[in-house]
This record gives C-alpha cells, structure tokens and sequence, in this order.
C-alpha cells in the first residue's frame, strides 16, 4: 500500500489538499454548505495562483493549464479529451490511414488502460494481444493514473523501435509479457474473399478515408470470381472499433432502399442545431437483393454499430454473434490556438427505429458464442462495453425525425474454425435454398 501512494504524483495530492482548503475556508466564510456558479467558476484561477505560489517546486504554467483542462473533460466522459498539439498531428495523420505505433485501440476502464481491439495486420494483432487486455505497464512504468492521450504518447514511437508491454487478462494466473516492434501503421480497411462459390466474405477492421470505394470494389471483385451473382454476402465487423462515419453510411447504403424510411441510415441529436443531422442512403449504387449476415462482437463500437443497427432496422440483414461494445456518442474535434485540439461530445447517434446506442450497444439477431479465432476472443475473457467506461452517460430514446431522401483477395489460411462465420456461412445457403428475398 505504501508504494502504491508513493506513485501517486505530488502535484496531483498538492491540488486535492489545496483544493479542499479552499473549500473549506470558502464555507466557513459564507456559513453555507454550497457555492454559486460564479463562487465556483473563481474557485479555478484563486486554486492555481494557490499552486503557483505554494507548491514546493515552480510549476509551470503550460502543464498546470492542460492538466487542468484534461481533467475537466476527463470528467464529462470517456471519449472527451484535449489533444496536444504533438498528438492532434499524430490523429489527423491516423484518420488518413497512416501512422507509427502498435495498432490498438484503447479506451479507459475503471481507471485500467483497456484495449477495445488491435487493428488487423500490425505488430499488436500479429503477437496476439486481444480485446479486453488490460495494459498494466508498457516499458516497465505502470499505466495506472495515465490518461488515453499520455499512453498513447508512450506506445508510439520511430519505426524500427522496440517497446514492451505487461498485459493482464482475464482468466490468466500470470502477467503477460509482448515484446513488439513498432511499424508504420498502413492499413487497409478491409479484406475479402469467397467462402464457397456463390458466398462472398468482406471483413472490414475499421472504417478510414475510402473505406466505402474499397467496399464497392470488394464487392465488384467478388461478382467477377462468382460468374457475376452472389448468392449470399457475410460482413465481419467483429473487433471494428469504428472509424470515420460517412465511409460507415457509404458501406450500409448499398443495401437500403431509398423508399425504405426514406433510406435513413443515422441520425444525430445534440444540444446545438450544429449537432443534430440525418445521414441517408444514395439512390444510386444499390445491391441485389441477396441474403447478408452481418458479424458484430464486443470489439464492434462506433461506426461498425451504426452500420449494424441500420441494416438490422431495415430488415436488410441478419446481426449475428454477440453484442456490441456500445459506443453511441459523437465527437467532434475543435482546432485550438498553438496547433491543439479538443475532442469534444457533442452529440448521440440513433439507428433508423430511434434506437440509441450508446451504452446499449447492437443486440444480435442470432447470438453465436465464438471460439478462439483473431477477430473474436473466448468467451471468458474479459470483455468491456461503454457501460463499463467511468463517467459514461446514459441512453436518451428519441422518436426518429422524418429525412428528405439524399440525391478480392486470395483466401486466408485456414488454421482454427471460426464457429461464428461458419454459422453465418450456414444461414446463408439456408436462406438462399428458401428462394430469392423479396
């Protein structure tokens, strides 16, 4: 216990100390029990002028601000953050396709650095780390007390560079070690191939910049190898931990009629008039009327769940596996002096039907349990879902408005049978032997 509070920052305890001083003289002088918005709002400057002057050692002034913002927003929810200006670069170069790192998605969870899930094809999905891990330290140095911005920091690094990582996982007597060595990320977002003549399989790992053209060409390479007809269609969004919308609004318009609540894929509501819009699929580019089974899991947040949730409302799909991860809110990142950033949310998303996501997530149609597969962990090891997240906000039903109508590769080695994929195979020739869907 005693090395545990030995880690603890000293400037972090000389604020709480500072701060519940100040509370308390500030009562004791009113003779009240709460404060105004205005007695809280001079709380923050008198606090930091208290630090400045009295802290054992000269604070800075950069750190104590950024520290202080990070904690506001750190407050709101989990997917709130400011964004130095050395990682606002670093987002902006991801959001494009490219960047240097490990290849995981992390979030915060009851104060543990978490992966949501490894990206495909990188160093952190080649040596096995799996969603649900808790990263306990990475180079030696515990990640407890570190916010998403300060891990990421650590994990990234030059090309070429090794970094170690302890993982904790469930079920797991012992700590395990990863040696990896960091890459330029280049991803590609999406693979695909034939299951068996006539069966298509897209597996999309995230959606990024022209995830919808690589889908549409997916799709016209499986046509070509399947004499022009798909019988059936499989979309792996296991493990997907989201991305960019509009590739997501791209990838399940081919599938929704216009006609069909007037081709509404998502909505947003918000506070603002800014934040509240409707997103609907294009009238042209439509697929055939073949069966599609669409894969979700636990590691199946954001945008995978919005394509999910809109091709389940549309009866344009069958959901299979387990339920998804939950991630419901918009973000929206503000450009701030110096070359920083702020990620703010601003909004939540809702499918076609007015059904919120967040911290609900998508249930499937068919719950399929999967087996040790690289897009889909054991079913008892640990899995976290936003509800599980610190300060997540709660859903918010709403009734959907009414929106205008908007103007292969090679098969993958075979190794362990994916349980899930095979029963998504299964329904799929079920479907087709019932006849063609109306």
């Amino acid at each position: 216990m005693k090395n545990k509070w030995l880690k603890i920052p000293l400037l972090l305890l000389a604020v709480v100390f500072l701060a519940l001083a100040a509370v308390t003289a500030l009562r004791l002088k009113r003779g009240a029990s709460q404060f105004s918005d205005e007695e809280y709002l001079r709380l923050v400057p008198e606090m930091m002028e208290l630090i400045k002057q009295k802290y054992v050692e000269k604070v800075d002034d950069k750190k104590l601000v950024e520290g202080a913002i990070s904690g506001m927003l750190a407050a709101l929810d989990p997917h709130s953050s400011y964004l130095p200006p050395d990682f606002f670069r670093e987002m902006n170069i991801e959001i494009s396709g490219s960047f240097g790192g490990l290849g995981l998605e992390v979030t915060m969870s009851e104060g543990r650095l978490t992966v949501i899930a490894p990206i495909d094809d990188t160093p952190a999905h080649r040596a096995g780390i799996k969603a649900g891990d808790f990263i306990w330290k990475i180079d030696g140095k515990s990640t407890l007390g570190l916010n998403i911005n300060e891990a990421v920091k650590r994990m990234r690094g030059p090309k070429g560079t090794r970094i170690d990582l302890t993982i904790i996982r469930k079920n797991v007597s012992k700590p395990l070690a990863f040696n990896l060595v960091r890459a330029i990320i280049r991803t590609k977002s999406l693979k695909a191939r034939t299951l068996e003549p006539g069966y298509g399989y897209v597996r999309i790992s995230h959606f990024q910049e022209g995830t919808g053209e690589e889908f549409a060409a997916a799709l016209r390479a499986l046509r070509r190898e399947n004499g022009g007809i798909l019988s059936g269609l499989v979309i792996d969004l296991r493990n997907n931990p989201g991305g960019l919308l509009e590739p997501a609004v791209t990838v399940a318009g081919r599938f929704i009629d216009p006609r069909s609540h007037n081709g509404l894929v998502v909505y947003t509501k918000g506070r603002e008039e800014s934040s509240r819009m409707t997103l609907t699929a294009a009238r042209d580019a439509k697929e055939p009327r073949y069966p599609v089974v669409v894969l979700i899991n636990g590691g199946s947040a954001s945008a995978s769940e919005i394509v999910a949730g809109a091709l389940q409302d549309h009866k344009r799909a069958v959901i299979m596996g387990t339920q998804s991860f939950g991630k419901g809110s918009v973000q929206t990142v503000f450009s701030l002096p110096g070359g920083a950033g702020l990620k703010l949310t601003t909004a939540r998303y809702y499918t076609p039907n007015g059904r919120s996501i967040q911290a609900k997530g998508i249930t499937p149609d068919v719950v399929v349990e999967s087996n040790d597969t690289p897009h889909a962990p054991k079913k008892q090891l640990l899995t976290i879902r936003e509800e599980d997240l610190d300060n997540h906000f709660s859903p918010e039903e709403v009734a959907p408005p009414v929106a205008a109508p908007a103007p292969a590769k090679q098969a993958e080695g075979k190794g362990i049978r994916d349980n899930q994929l095979d029963r998504a195979l299964d329904l799929l020739k079920g479907i087709h032997r019932l006849g063609p869907l109306k």
